[in-house]
């Protein structure tokens, strides 16, 4: 007869190995969520300057679109779409952005994320 001791040697071991991929993957998938939410905030950054240089510039439409691209450079995010209308006093900036979920395994099994921020400002006076 086992003693009892030597007859749970191996336990822990076989524990851990059928616990372990899943750890893993939940550990992916948190990067894979962290990722999204920095290219979030980076599209949210990239909307509000972009309606800060469309409200100074003269030309509105054309600079918030230049401008959205070049801080969308300088985010390291690209590429993204930037529209820019001009209302009664205001200037709305639309940025999006598609962020293609690429973390190993994980990236495999979600969709890719379309990430939308808009920035609205008064324009300033002359």
């Amino acid at each position: 007869m086992p003693s009892p001791a030597r007859s749970d040697q191996g336990q822990a071991t076989v524990e851990l190995a059928l616990c372990l991929p899943i750890v893993c993957l939940m550990l992916l998938g948190v990067v894979q969520v962290g990722l999204v939410v920095r290219d979030q905030l980076a599209v949210q950054l990239v909307a509000r300057e972009a309606a800060r240089a469309a409200v100074v510039a003269a030309d509105q439409a054309g600079a918030g679109a230049r401008t959205g691209t070049a801080a969308a450079g300088a985010a390291g995010i690209s590429p993204i779409e930037v529209s820019v209308a001009t209302g009664a006093g205001s200037v709305t900036v639309t940025v999006v952005y598609i962020e293609h979920t690429d973390v190993p395994i994980i990236g495999a099994f979600l969709p890719d994320v379309r990430i939308t921020a808009s920035a609205t400002m008064a324009l300033e006076p002359p």
